[in-house]
């Protein structure tokens, strides 16, 4: 068993999510940050990759505080705990994530020195030989008690879970702008999907400035045999 895992993601025109310093740049408006906010106080956990953490440095907690108190109120944490796919666990001690609970899932190829530093921030698992089994990560999750796990990028941790066969549901906020760079990072990096996956298109809404797209992924599993 694992949880529903639903992917939230703001992107130019072009599917770019930054351009190639990788550098974090606003492509929500007012609207969509209140959406996403909504989003992640509906989440018992949010997860992102190390080079989000590094680029970006986000706190993943919600903002508003009456969803906060909600939260509260509903018997749950004030904020969503925090997963970090980090294989060669590589996150700076200083990290904003820190702020509340938070677990690394690394691999085998993580060091000693370096699990046992991050393991005074926070709690450190370990799934998979030279990369984290993400199927086995979301396993130990759903023991847990995550139920709804949200997931914030970046491109190739989203294309890893779609490989899995392991993302359920994607929100894509677009931008009014265009990035471009043949280098700059995507929606979904990483290698091409043979056959493509097929989504369902839940909703198309204009939102604030940009729009908004509601998917249902159809074909997610793209395991090698």
């Amino acid at each position: 068993m694992r949880p529903w895992v639903f992917l939230n993601i703001s992107a130019s025109l072009d599917g770019k999510i930054s351009n190639e310093t990788r550098k974090q740049l606003r492509i929500s408006c007012k609207e969509d940050l209140e959406r996403v906010d909504r989003l992640r106080a509906s989440a018992d956990a949010i997860m992102v990759g190390i080079g989000t953490v590094l680029a970006d440095n986000p706190k993943l907690n919600v903002k508003n505080k009456d969803l906060r108190e909600k939260r509260l109120c509903e018997g749950k944490s004030e904020n969503p705990l925090k997963i970090i796919v980090d294989s060669k666990c590589r996150i700076p001690e200083n990290a904003e994530v820190f702020d509340g609970e938070v677990i690394v899932a690394v691999s085998k190829l993580a060091k000693k020195e370096d699990i046992d530093r991050i393991s005074k921030k926070a709690r450190v698992v370990v799934f998979g030989e030279d990369k984290v089994d993400l199927k086995a990560l979301l396993e130990f999750l759903y023991e847990r008690g995550v139920r709804r796990l949200m997931v914030e990028g970046g491109g190739t941790l989203v294309s890893s879970l779609l490989k899995e066969g392991l993302i359920d549901e994607i929100f894509i906020y677009y931008g009014p702008m265009i990035i471009g760079g043949s280098n700059s990072p995507t929606i979904c990096d990483g290698r091409s999907f043979s056959p493509p996956i097929k989504v369902d298109i839940l909703s198309i809404q204009r939102l604030g400035e940009g729009i908004l797209l509601h998917l249902k992924v159809l074909s997610n599993d793209h395991r090698s045999e």
